[in-house]
């Protein structure tokens, strides 16, 4: 076979998957529902929730957050918040909080028991604590509007549902970001399918920012003890309850929560060496190929557009035009400008180095440092294993 024939087949496989998978994505999220459209319950003879947050240094965060969550119109409210073993004055900012309203109550952790994760060891502490009949876990910089958990509670009531999780409002300001983060919902939601997750026993889906569990489901699977050392403690979180056969829904959480995720990409990059090598299961081979495939299905279709003629580049073309209408799509969901796909065609390749950076950093120190404490690497593959 020619290069001119290999350029051409690769082409046209390149634009059958990116429009398919464009196709699905844009088709699929608007099958998800919005939080916000759905009917605050009434009256004060609801269930007892209580709201889980663990934070480590986020003093800078932390009172806009623990605000929010005090003024939800929400009779029957607790919220935990876990200390895990600050150094700045995120401590001292809970307990003066937690001095003027009663319904906040402090938990202050010194140390971490070996095999656990710090967030997954605060998170299971607060469960301990906690008297609600629904848990709802989410992030020490998330802002809630004031209807958010009525209308969760309402959902979750009228439906039976047992899991809850949203996609919140993401708070993003360089463009960069903004379309590395169109980006990143285009993967998740084109690999886990959300919109399905009501009615298929195999999907399943959880969002650290508001994951809302029923107490007894969650004990029930064991709670974090049950996954110490999970990276991806949110989403394993959704796959253990779907296993044990309880109903698991998905919405967006537009208007209703909001979490800034990262302030610039540089943070979002250093972020994400905490869960990327986990996400290809410790393995760089599953690294490589997913490398291999994002180099023809997203970056040589760009280049195509140049090198090659005829029928090969008019593919090409269309390759990318199908990518940058979902993002034009998405982006109109979301309310954002335009100006972010100027960034479009090196998006791909700033992922690449963020995905090689972290595992690579990973394999070199033999381990994952995060938030001052190092995970031993063959500790995470064995917990990932089981």
């Amino acid at each position: 076979m020619s290069m001119h024939d290999a350029a051409f087949w690769l082409a046209l496989a390149s634009f059958i998957i990116v429009a398919g998978i464009c196709l699905e994505v844009a088709l699929g999220w608007r099958r998800i529902a919005q939080l916000r459209d759905v009917p605050p319950a009434e009256g004060d003879a609801l269930p007892l929730v209580s709201v889980v947050v663990s934070a480590l240094n986020e003093a800078g965060t932390i009172e806009p957050a623990m605000r929010s969550l005090l003024r939800i119109d929400y009779p029957r409210l607790e919220i935990i918040a876990i200390d895990d073993r600050s150094t700045d004055a995120t401590g001292a900012v809970l307990d003066r909080i937690a001095a003027d309203d009663a319904r906040l109550k402090v938990l202050h952790l010194e140390s971490l028991p070996a095999g656990w994760l710090g967030k997954n060891h605060a998170l299971q502490r607060g469960a301990q604590m906690a008297g609600g009949d629904y848990l709802l876990f989410t992030d020490a910089d998330a802002v809630f509007a004031p209807s958010a958990l009525r209308r969760a509670i309402a959902y979750c009531e009228d439906r039976r549902v047992d899991h809850l999780t949203l996609f919140f409002d993401v708070v993003a300001r360089p463009p960069l970001l903004q379309v590395m983060i169109l980006s990143f919902a285009t993967a998740f939601m084109s690999r886990f399918k959300p919109w399905k997750v009501a009615d298929s026993p195999s999907r399943y889906v959880g969002v650290g920012g508001f994951n809302l569990v029923r107490r007894h489901a969650y004990f029930d699977i064991g709670g974090h003890a049950a996954m110490p050392l999970a990276v991806l403690d949110d989403m394993m979180l959704g796959k253990r309850i779907k296993a044990h056969g309880y109903r698991q829904h998905a919405l967006f959480g537009s208007d209703m929560v909001a979490i800034e995720w990262y302030p610039t990409t540089r943070d979002m990059m250093r972020g994400m060496e905490k869960n990327i090598f986990s996400a290809f299961d410790y393995q760089l081979l599953q690294l490589l190929a997913v490398t291999l495939l994002i180099l023809g299905l997203r970056v040589w279709p760009w280049i195509g557009m140049f090198v090659t003629d005829g029928a090969t580049r008019w593919l090409n073309i269309a390759t990318v035009l199908a990518g940058m209408l979902l993002y034009i799509d998405l982006l109109q969901a979301r309310g954002w400008s335009w100006r972010c796909l100027l960034y479009a065609p090196v998006v791909s390749l700033v992922e690449l180095l963020i995905w090689w950076r972290g595992s690579l950093l990973a394999l070199a120190r033999n381990g994952i440092d995060w938030r001052g404490t190092r995970y031993p690497l063959q500790e995470l593959k064995r917990a990932h294993e089981r």
